[in-house]
């Protein structure tokens, strides 16, 4: 059993692995109980816990927002894991942190592997390469775990998103020229639980970052409409309201026609090879994965 310090409870991967790591002794703390944007909070903290273990999912992830919030998104982003890394060195613990497939420009056309060349293009990817260079810098055992297209039953995320939207509005327009791995929280906390069984933070071999998502890649729209037609499948047993979007009337459109302030990676896919070799961990197919949600999602 290992004392663990999860940060970011109320976000979607923090809730989920709260219930997972039921094995350990856990002290989890929600964004009122530890403001990782405070520094001396975070080191105060973590000198009062004392953990074995640091497992922070908590982040700045308004991808938009962030440009014109670049102080606060780099203060979670960057500052706060360099701290977290700091304070876990001085009393021997390690650190598990959660990076992103925005970390890549997307401009590769096969799946990206951890040593490709990263060269986010928003202010968000960026803040979060930053966290991964200063935990690396600081030299203690580590797992960096980059995941993408992090969705939940819990939180707001694009599935409970374009189930809303589908529920209102009679057709959707989804953008169909951006690749990933729609990832599930339930498969990220699912793989860090085999995980603490798997590594050895004393060996400084495992140290290091790697890909962690859901197998496959689809685009947004094919995730939009597996979202639909997965609803429809469940609908009837689970007595839900039927939907006024049809598959069908989910239309394709291109990253030009929805122009955002941050800039997105046309390809976020990532292998997970790195995983499954060291660590033996693999996650399910991303349709395995909605599937499983969709069992749990409340509406």
């Amino acid at each position: 059993m290992k004392k663990i310090l999860l940060t970011g409870v109320n976000g979607q991967v923090g809730h989920a692995l709260q219930k997972k790591l039921i094995q350990h002794e856990v002290v989890s703390l929600n964004r009122e109980q530890l403001d990782l944007s405070d520094a001396d909070a975070i080191r105060r903290v973590v000198q009062s816990i004392r953990p074995d273990l640091i497992i922070n999912p908590a982040a700045y992830t308004a991808v938009d927002k962030a440009e014109t919030e670049l102080q606060l998104a780099y203060a979670i982003n960057a500052v706060a894991p360099q701290i977290l890394a700091e304070e876990a060195a001085n009393i021997n613990a390690a650190l598990i942190h959660f990076s992103t497939d925005y970390v890549y420009d997307g401009f590769k056309t096969s799946a990206y592997v951890e040593t490709d060349i990263v060269n986010p293009l928003s202010t968000y990817g960026k803040s979060k390469l930053a966290g991964e260079v200063a935990i690396r810098s600081v030299g203690l055992p580590h797992l960096i775990l980059r995941t993408s297209w992090v969705y939940g039953a819990y939180g707001k995320n694009f599935l409970k998103t374009i189930l809303r939207l589908a529920s209102e509005r009679d057709s959707l327009r989804i953008v169909a020229d951006q690749y990933g791995a729609p990832t599930s929280n339930e498969s990220i906390a699912d793989a860090v639980v085999s995980l603490l069984t798997a590594w050895n933070p004393e060996n400084l071999n495992q140290t290091g970052v790697y890909h962690l998502t859901n197998q496959g890649k689809t685009s947004w729209h094919g995730f939009s409409t597996a979202i639909v037609d997965e609803y429809n499948q469940l609908a009837a047993a689970k007595n839900w309201p039927s939907l006024k979007t049809a598959v069908e009337n989910i239309t394709p459109i291109t990253t030009a026609d929805y122009p955002t302030p941050a800039a997105r990676p046309t390809n976020s896919s990532l292998d997970n090879n790195q995983l499954k070799q060291i660590f033996n961990v693999e996650l399910p197919t991303w349709q395995q994965g909605l599937q499983r949600v969709m069992q749990t999602i409340e509406l």
